[in-house]
């Protein structure tokens, strides 16, 4: 195989190893399904629970992309404000950091309360905690524009905002789309969090329910059906971002 073919089945092969080894393990210590479950079992329960595990884990995507949608939407608007002004990015990225720090899975209980048990909490947790990335990496794609470049642009004629929205934000797109992926992994992990306390659906409801009744084989086919939807996802962007950003990377045959 060439080094592309190699580069496309590594991730496949490196998956189906630790799998191998993680039921070696288990099948020759002979540990115990209700403490850490075979891939075995989790692929038994997985059938067997296949249409209970497919309800909860539509509803948590769907939820997870309506937050997602809305930290696109926000983090950019954001991202172009603090990134487009040195004022705005001195007086506000400290503040944005700061709230960053805190643990998001402290705003649920908060949430609850303002917005009831549902899909509300679960939907603003997805979003708190994913728009950060995406903001962050607008403003810096913006912020360190070269100052040489800009200089040339303004003595060609352009004006401030030619010079953000021609150059700047295209200059932005790798940026972006990087934090996309980062992002959409987060927002899994915080619709997740939300429906393990504030949700009747869902899979971090479905994990609740699993663990009160033993049955890791369950949970843990829950977490990886969460895993392998942030994964698509992950993978999504990729493509996108190597059809519209190849001229930003070394070796890319993209146009």
């Amino acid at each position: 195989m060439n080094q592309k073919q190699v580069e496309l089945w590594s991730p496949w092969i490196l998956l189906v190893a630790v799998i191998v080894l993680w039921q070696i393990i288990c099948s020759a210590l002979d540990v115990s399904e209700f403490l850490f479950p075979s891939p075995w079992r989790i692929w038994t329960q997985l059938l067997e629970y296949k249409e209970v595990i497919a309800g909860h884990a539509w509803r948590t995507f769907w939820v997870t992309m309506v937050g997602f949608g809305i930290a696109i939407v926000v983090g950019v608007l954001l991202g172009f404000l603090i990134g487009s002004s040195r004022l705005a990015y001195a007086a506000v990225y400290p503040l944005m950091t700061a709230f960053n720090a805190l643990p998001k899975a402290a705003f649920v209980p908060i949430l609850v309360v303002w917005f009831g048990i549902g899909v509300g909490p679960a939907i603003l947790t997805a979003f708190l905690i994913s728009f950060f990335p995406i903001m962050v990496n607008i403003a810096t794609g913006l912020a360190t524009l070269e100052p040489e470049l800009e200089d040339v642009l303004r003595v060609l004629g352009a004006k401030r905002w030619d010079v953000l929205v021609k150059v700047g934000l295209p200059r932005s797109m790798p940026y972006f789309y990087g934090s996309l992926k980062v992002a959409i992994t987060l927002a899994f992990v915080g619709t997740t969090v939300s429906e393990m306390t504030a949700a009747n659906e869902g899979i971090g409801y479905l994990l609740i329910s699993a663990g009160s009744s033993m049955q890791m084989g369950l949970a843990f086919a829950g977490l990886m059906v969460v895993g392998a939807m942030a994964m698509v996802m992950y993978e999504l962007f990729s493509w996108v971002e190597k059809r519209t950003t190849g001229w930003a990377h070394r070796g890319s045959n993209s146009a």
